[in-house]
């Protein structure tokens, strides 16, 4: 029987624009996700889209693709998401991030077809 739990995920909202040096600010939250043993993130990448400045970014013209949108989705207890919202907050302090509770479906091995 699948197990299903509460927990949490946020989408941060970001632009491939958004750097941390020398790195993407998608690449060091996912890294530093990870450091913090959160139980999943994953990056998107946006084909169309447009921030607070309204400027739309769009991959229908590739000579002008730059600063596509990104959204990093984190998933986990929502404890541990709560704990690592300091990180989001220092490393994308400007961005947009939504915040849901989700139910999560884990299915153990005696669930796998045979």
């Amino acid at each position: 029987m699948p197990a299903t739990e509460v927990a949490t995920r946020i989408v941060i909202f970001l632009s491939e624009d958004d750097r941390r040096g020398r790195h993407g600010v998608h690449e060091v939250i996912l890294d530093r996700a990870r450091q913090a043993g959160v139980a999943g993130a994953t990056v998107w990448r946006g084909i169309e889209g447009f921030g607070r400045s309204g400027h739309v970014r769009t991959a229908r013209f590739p000579d002008a693709a730059t600063g596509m949108p990104l959204a990093v989705e984190v998933v986990d207890v929502p404890e541990r998401v709560d704990a690592f919202l300091p990180v989001v907050r220092e490393l994308a302090p400007h961005s947009l991030i939504t915040r849901e509770q989700v139910e999560v479906t884990r299915f153990g091995d005696d669930e796998r077809p045979t």
